[in-house]
């Protein structure tokens, strides 16, 4: 069921052309950012994935991915739900050196996810993995990297705003870090993402970290699927956005599991045969790099940067007839 709410009085600062344009704009000066401060470079992805191979990222275990067959060869193929697991392969099999990475185009389908002002069907990000420099599995090397990545949101802004001086939009580039359960010793009485929201009104831009494991309460702040991000060293990337009145997650991100933590968090998860899928053994067995790596949503971040509302502002997408007719009604154009 479709959640969207507009805002009372909102309007677009930027006409449907100029959006377009600033869209372009856009997602060239980040990318260009991104390359310069976490030393990637660019690389072709998959849409689709042999289930077999253990590569797709199951998220948090219930979505259904999108499969289909394939006549030549007689197998099904899934569309990717995220590239989490296949970055950390092309790593290893590119030869990529420690502090040099990669990034990519990702797009997706979650036909399972649910209709937001933030949430569509169709997902595109820019997935991006590097290689740990040697003996940098530690949390100051995830914060630094936060850091930068911000910085290139900051950055972005600020060149948009000198062509669209309009963009209702400001960024904090002060970063807060907490964790998920210090979150939860904070604010007791309410849920995950009231409490995100009541720390980013505060705070503007956080990192919220320790993301997939059970806090105090038994519960675990958000899911994560265990065999990717450790969930000690990882986290979200939030901005408070002015527009909606509420925290803005535009990225997940972390220090990716070496052999002992993804033993543990499988059996946590209760998936420990995963552990005969060839890419899982070969992470058991070491055989693949330590990398830090994460997802920042084109969409979100196009949402987040020029002021929009609803993320069917700046992608095309499929929506429910509820989603429709609110975004009508309070004159939205949806792409």
């Amino acid at each position: 069921m479709s959640k969207t709410t507009i805002p009372a009085g909102y309007k677009s600062a930027l006409s449907l052309y100029d959006t377009q344009t600033a869209i372009g704009m856009l997602k060239r000066t980040f990318e260009d950012g991104l390359m310069k401060v976490l030393n990637v470079k660019r690389v072709s992805a998959p849409l689709f994935v042999d289930p077999a191979t253990g590569l797709n990222d199951d998220l948090n275990g219930v979505e259904r991915p999108v499969s289909f067959d394939i006549k030549e060869t007689g197998k099904d193929a899934q569309v990717v739900q995220s590239l989490a697991k296949w970055k950390r392969m092309a790593l290893y099999q590119y030869g990529f050196a420690p502090g040099e990475g990669l990034y990519t185009d990702m797009n997706a389908i979650r036909r399972d996810e649910e209709l937001t002002n933030l949430h569509s069907v169709y997902v595109d990000q820019w997935d991006w993995e590097k290689v740990l420099p040697t003996g940098r599995r530690d949390v100051e090397y995830l914060k630094d990297t936060v850091r930068s990545i911000v910085s290139v949101f900051c950055n972005t802004l600020k060149s948009l705003k000198s062509r669209y001086p309009e963009i209702p939009v400001s960024l904090n580039r002060e970063i807060s870090f907490v964790t998920t359960q210090e979150l939860e010793d904070q604010y007791p009485g309410l849920t995950p993402q009231q409490r995100e929201d009541a720390y980013l009104k505060q705070h503007k831009t956080a990192f919220v970290m320790q993301i997939g494991d059970k806090l105090k309460s038994g519960k675990p702040h958000d899911g994560r699927a265990p065999d990717y991000d450790d969930w000690a060293l990882n986290g979200d990337i939030v901005f408070w956005s002015d527009v909606l009145g509420r925290s803005f997650e535009v990225s997940s991100m972390g220090i990716r599991v070496d052999a002992v933590s993804l033993a543990e968090q499988l059996d946590k998860a209760g998936c420990t045969e995963r552990a005969e899928r060839p890419f899982h053994k070969l992470l058991l067995q070491g055989g693949l790099p330590l990398t830090i790596g994460g997802g920042i949503g084109q969409s979100r971040t196009s949402m987040l940067l020029l002021g929009k509302a609803h993320i069917g502002e700046v992608q095309v997408s499929e929506w429910d007839d509820a989603t429709k007719s609110a975004c009508q009604t309070a004159g939205v154009t949806l792409l």
